[in-house]
């Protein structure tokens, strides 16, 4: 899973952050840990402007949310701030969640989780496919989807994964609220048509490639 659109259930105190800072954040806290492995103890918001090719003000204005300020002179401590990044976005703690639609990227999204830390954890799998039922994928378990309502009954898990095809994707989705999800992380091509209370962040795959090839196309003209 992208690590920096994680983010997707933020608390009361965070909505107000910029979407965009939201996105930028991680990529400071991965960056800031590769210089803590090197042994640096402070670092400038230029220097992680230049390493990131972003401007320095911006960087300030963003770390500022997580109430770590720089020194002059010095710059930031990088355990500290690293510290304050991985409280702020929430990768300190663990966050269940439940993935349905144990196909090809849904098992590469629980294979992957396996070495990371982001604050997520997907505990359980669903899907129709009597074939994935009964398998691990990582130590995830795909169930049978009908147990999606007995086991939401017994755990408190507000988080969901949809990887179905886009056909169901409204279906399963009205089904997660149902079963007490709040934030609904959107893997497929629809719309979803929810309460408005209900969090849902899209990531289309179709839509970064759309970019990237673009980009290529006009570097080339």
């Amino acid at each position: 899973m992208t690590k920096a659109t994680k983010v997707i259930a933020v608390r009361k105190n965070k909505k107000q952050v910029p979407e965009p800072t939201l996105r930028r954040l991680p990529g400071y806290l991965f960056f800031l840990e590769k210089v803590r492995e090197k042994g640096v103890m402070n670092i400038s918001a230029p220097s992680i402007g230049k390493e990131l090719k972003c401007d320095p003000t911006q960087v300030v204005k963003d770390l500022a949310f997580t109430g770590v300020k720089g020194k002059p002179r010095v710059g930031y401590n990088t355990y500290e701030l690293c510290h304050a990044l991985e409280k702020f976005l929430g990768f300190n703690q663990v966050n269940e969640a439940f993935l349905v639609g144990a196909g090809n990227l849904g098992s590469a999204l629980m294979a992957y989780q396996e070495n990371q830390t982001l604050g997520l954890k997907v505990i359980a799998a669903f899907d129709v496919d009597e074939k994935k039922v009964g398998q691990n994928i990582g130590n995830t378990p795909v169930l049978e989807y009908n147990k999606l309502f007995h086991l939401s009954n017994r755990l408190d898990v507000e988080i969901a994964i949809l990887t179905t095809p886009n056909n169901v994707a409204q279906e399963v989705a009205e089904d997660l609220v149902n079963c007490g999800v709040k934030a609904i992380w959107n893997f497929t091509h629809e719309i979803l048509d929810l309460p408005d209370h209900i969090i849902v962040q899209n990531t289309s795959m179709s839509s970064s490639t759309a970019v990237l090839l673009q980009r290529l196309n006009d570097s080339k003209k």
